[in-house]
């Protein structure tokens, strides 16, 4: 990721242009971007013209909706028009751009975080006996996880934030499964398909203390 982010000029742009390519359908409005790639809007603004500019991204309208509950109001949006929405301006991946497909390569199936980068952001959770990393970090989407985590006296804040972390450098929303140490070796112990569909395929280990 620091080899792009000198590549490319700032880790800022990576990670929008991540966000795009993971997500070549949908519409993003700036609150999104901001939220979804942890970039401030000083700099989002900055690099949304440049990218403009550049023709990769283009700028459409789509309908955001607010449901709300009995504490707060919870806000979700979507490229079609729903009850309450409203229509707002955002930004969706311009599928003309003539270096799509080469940035596609080289930022989706090049540019996955180092395996010492997903274990410092994952080592302050708890104390962790076992991570695997499959689907997104080895380019097969096919994966039922991206990520498995087992250990003890895991912080379920501390876990969300790190997994919201990774998702921002990633560029897409991670799949992942958490297990604490004596229910994993239960659910192994009996054959639990999700873990048989992780272990019985591509992955690899980047913490193994329970010799799995």
């Amino acid at each position: 990721m620091e080899t792009l982010s000198k590549l490319f000029g700032s880790m800022a742009k990576v990670k929008i242009m991540k966000l795009f390519l993971f997500n070549p359908e949908q519409v993003f409005d700036n609150t999104e971007i901001s939220e979804r790639t942890k970039t401030n809007t000083t700099i989002l603004r900055k690099e949304l013209n440049l990218l403009e500019k550049i023709k990769f991204i283009k700028k459409k309208s789509f309908f955001k909706k607010i449901e709300s509950d009995s504490n707060s109001k919870k806000v979700a949006s979507s490229a079609t028009r729903r009850k309450g929405g409203k229509r707002i301006s955002g930004w969706v991946i311009n599928k003309d751009f003539e270096f799509l497909m080469p940035l596609q390569n080289l930022l989706i199936e090049n540019g996955s975080l180092g395996e010492n980068e997903i274990i410092d952001k994952l080592k302050k959770v708890g104390n962790l006996k076992l991570v695997i990393i499959a689907g997104v970090f080895i380019q097969d989407l096919n994966s039922r996880a991206d990520i498995l985590i087992v250990g003890d006296n895991l912080s379920d804040s501390l876990l969300e934030k790190s997994i919201h972390t990774l998702e921002s450098e990633v560029g897409k929303e991670l799949r992942y499964v958490v297990f604490e140490t004596a229910d994993f070796k239960y659910r192994l112990g009996i054959y639990d398909k999700l873990l048989r569909d992780i272990l019985d395929y591509s992955h690899k280990k980047l913490i193994n203390k329970i010799g799995v």
